[in-house]
């Protein structure tokens, strides 16, 4: 298993011989709010993760006591970079750069598991909302906030919250920039677990996934990605492809005889 991404006071990453990354947020003086450094930073991870021999599964956390509290409200009184791109630029793919820290966890070829607790506000939330899967501490304090600024949500968050809470629910969450728990985002859909301990059970989730085959893993995180925009009949012969790239291959055969011999498999890596 190989890694490049260099070390920093933004985030950090711990690549496990099991195949899980463990992707933190390291500004915890400032609860992990987002500054041009922390974007940038995410940014990179992003593309470490992308090219990371061996990766299987990913847990995304926040060092301290939240999960990240959002924009960094100092950088409001700042002039803006004159030479930044404009936001229709579409610097990364199909997203700028403010929507890639999101929606590159999406774009990832493995799964992703947000373990999110403290604080998670604004941008951490559109940040968490782009995980497979997120596991919440009950307590957790949680808004999109962008409203009490005057922004609206920008960072890729109408296209990540598409399935995953009732319409009207979110209205209200983004005209009201009301605060919620994390029990109350488990009702909503927002959370797929609530866990005292949500980076220990998104670790043991991770590690289950990453028990599992990974070339198959990797078809059905693509055919996730597809079954948000394409049309039925599409998504049908998808599901087709991707069998058919799995079906006797060594590692399928492998998943059989673990199964049948009750042993651990041993999955050759991507």
């Amino acid at each position: 298993m190989t890694m490049k991404f260099r070390e920093n006071e933004r985030v950090s990453i711990e690549l496990g011989e099991d195949g899980v990354a463990q992707v933190r947020l390291t500004r915890p003086d400032k609860m992990n709010a987002l500054d041009p450094d922390m974007f940038a930073r995410i940014i990179e991870a992003g593309q470490a993760l992308h090219e990371m021999k061996g990766l299987r599964a990913v847990v995304l956390s926040g060092e301290g006591r939240a999960f990240c509290a959002g924009l960094d409200l100092s950088n409001f009184g700042k002039l803006p970079d004159p030479d930044a791109p404009p936001l229709s630029a579409r610097t990364h793919g199909n997203a700028n750069l403010f929507q890639q820290v999101s929606v590159q966890w999406r774009k990832l070829p493995v799964p992703v598991i947000a373990a999110v607790h403290g604080v998670c506000f604004g941008g951490g939330m559109q940040i968490a909302s782009g995980a497979d899967i997120r596991v919440v501490a009950p307590d957790t304090r949680m808004a999109i906030m962008e409203m009490k600024w005057g922004l609206v949500p920008d960072m890729g968050g109408f296209a990540l919250w598409r399935g995953l809470i009732r319409d009207d629910v979110l209205r209200e969450l983004v005209y009201t920039n009301r605060e919620f728990s994390g029990e109350e985002a488990l009702d909503m859909g927002l959370a797929t677990h609530v866990d005292s301990d949500p980076l220990a059970r998104a670790t043991a989730i991770a590690q289950e996934i990453a028990n599992r085959s990974p070339h198959a893993i990797r078809g059905a995180k693509r055919l996730f990605a597809a079954m948000a925009d394409r049309p039925t009949d599409e998504i049908l012969v998808e599901e087709s492809i991707e069998q058919h790239k799995v079906m006797r291959t060594p590692n399928q055969v492998e998943a059989v005889m673990a199964g049948m011999e009750k042993r651990a498999p041993k999955f050759a890596d991507v």
